[in-house]
Formats: C-alpha cells, structure tokens, sequence
C-alpha cells in the first residue's frame, strides 16, 4: 500500500448500540497499529469530540472484546454536536491531538453529523455502519442486523412454545425503527400467520382474512410479527381489534424491546465488522473521506454518506410473497 494519507486517527461509537460495535472498534484498532497509524479512541460518541474524552488505543486495548454485546467506548446522542459552537470545540480538540481522520460507527444520525463536521472543517470522516435495524443504503447487512435477527427468532421461537400449548394468539413486537427488515425475516423464519411492515400497505380485513383462512385450515394458535414503525395501528391496538372481530380468541402481547440490541454478536456481525473497520481504516489510508464502509456481494464497497443516508435498503418482494404462502 502506498504511504498513508493520514498518520493519526480516531474511532467513536455513536447514537443507538448495536451487538459487533466491539468487533469493528477492534478491528479499527488493530488495523490501524498494523499499518503504524496511530489511533485514539473516543468516549461517549460526539460528546467526546466536544469535551476531550480521548483515549490513547493499541492492539492490548482491545483485547477480548470480540464476543461482547455494546460498546466499551460507550454511546450518546450529542445534543451539543448539533450546534456549530459544539462542533468548533470538537474540531478543535482535534488539532490540539492532531487527529486527521474519524471513523465513526453508527447510523444514519452518526453518519449525518460525520458529514456535517467534514463539510464545516475537512477532517476526513469515513462511516461504518452499525445498527440492528439493516436501513442503511450501501451495504447488504449492517452490524448487529443479524445478531438482532436471532435474538427475534429464538424468543418468538419460545413464543410459539407457549402459544401452543394455550391455543393463544401472539402480537410480537420486533424492533428495526421504521424498517421492516427484522420482522419480515423473523417472521418468515418463525411460521408467522401474518407479518406486518411499515413498507407495504397492510389492511385490518386482510389480517382478519388471514384468521378465518387459519380457523378453516384448522390452526389453533397464531403468531403475528409486527415491526414497531408499522403504519395500521401499534401492537396493542391491533390485539384489540382483533379480540373485538375474534371474542373467542385468547389474544397476548409481546414486545421484545431492547434484549434485541443487546448479547454476543453472532459469527456473521464479528466477520462483518471486521472487514468494515479494516475497510474504514485503509479506506483513510486511501485518501478516502465523506464515505461509509459498507459490504456488497461479499466486497468492501464506499458509498458517499450523503447516499447512505438518503436512500434506503429495501425490501426483498419475494420474501413478503413467500411468506404469505408459507403462512397457510
């Protein structure tokens, strides 16, 4: 590779945590001593920046972090990094250590205030995407999508067991923000009745419809997957109106909440984010900047954050009909 085009960096966590964060940090780290660059880790996402949270980060720094859930730098969303004072300060602190790159894991929030603080004081910034939620244009998974996915799957799995067992009908909720992504896959991996998503048109007759097709096949319980941005109506409301068409039905409510964002990052997020922070730290090397590190047919692919953040994944229609017909 050809001399660097930067000698000193620095790795932030920012906005919601996601289970590899720790993988990718590690990576960064490591990357960035094998190619003798030095890097700095930052606390508590932007605020760090603003109050010169730095920590000095080698290879034993981020040592047996691979397998752990969160983030050892810690995550906060920086009310204070929205302002162009609070940026000042957080660019200036950056002069003082001489820090000529950031790479900065998170989302689309995280990405918007890279691009921001590029634009304002040329500091390269390069993004590596981290969030359970899988609605980040430019990569084919985001970190801790899967791990996210699993926790779903294994806890609806136990749903199931209890449903069963009481001819009950369960409402899951699943986080993902306003993406359907965990809810489609979850639900299709689960044997769901119906799974309803903020990115197609769902209709309470057609959720109904659904119930009575499973009374005739002769299903005693159901379990229908809700993503948490779905537009019809939230988890509860939509048990309820279900309970008023169905009074016969037993009818529960299970909202999965945040044990999804936590845990052991599955096989697939620590690969995933090792490549991504090795991506980001020679991505810099490069002369790269103003770009996400994101993976694409299984190549490191940049993608201009201002693309990253305006468009979004979409939905695979094939899953959603495949779903449907496996749902019967």
């Amino acid at each position: 590779m050809k001399e660097s085009a930067v000698k000193k960096i620095a790795v932030l966590t920012s906005g919601g945590d996601s289970p590899g964060m720790n993988a990718a940090l590690r990576a960064v780290v490591r990357t960035a001593n094998y190619y003798n660059i030095e890097c700095y880790g930052v606390r508590e996402g932007y605020n760090g920046l603003i109050h010169n949270d730095f920590l000095k980060m080698g290879p034993r720094s981020v040592k047996n972090i691979i397998n752990q859930g969160g983030t050892i730098l810690k995550s906060a969303r920086s009310a204070e990094f929205r302002t162009k004072e609070g940026r000042q300060k957080a660019y200036e602190n950056c002069i003082k250590l001489g820090i000529e790159g950031l790479v900065c894991i998170g989302g689309d929030g995280t990405f918007t205030g890279a691009k921001v603080f590029n634009e304002e004081f040329g500091i390269r910034v390069i993004g590596v995407p981290g969030t359970i939620d899988n609605d980040i244009f430019g990569t084919d998974n985001t970190i801790g999508y899967d791990t996210a996915l699993n926790t779903a799957m294994d806890a609806i799995d136990k749903i199931r067991d209890t449903a069963t067992s009481h001819n009950r009908v369960f409402f899951v909720e699943v986080m993902g923000r306003d993406a359907g992504f965990i809810a489609l896959n979850s639900g299709l991996a689960t044997g769901a009745l119906d799974i309803l998503i903020p990115e197609k048109k769902d209709s309470i007759d057609e959720l109904f419809a659904n119930f009575r097709t499973a009374e005739k096949s002769g299903k005693s319980s159901s379990i229908v997957v809700v993503a948490e941005g779905e537009k019809l109506a939230n988890v509860y409301e939509l048990a309820e109106k279900t309970k008023l068409a169905f009074p016969d039905y037993d009818i529960r409510v299970a909202i999965l909440g945040h044990m999804q964002r936590g845990g052991s990052p599955s096989c697939a997020d620590r690969v995933l984010a090792s490549r991504l922070g090795y991506g980001a730290v020679t991505g810099l090397m490069e002369g790269q900047t103003n770009v996400m590190a994101g993976m694409r047919s299984n190549d490191v692919v940049y993608t201009p954050i201002e693309e990253a953040i305006k468009k979004h994944n979409e939905i695979n229609q094939d899953l959603l009909l495949i779903s449907e017909i496996l749902a019967i």
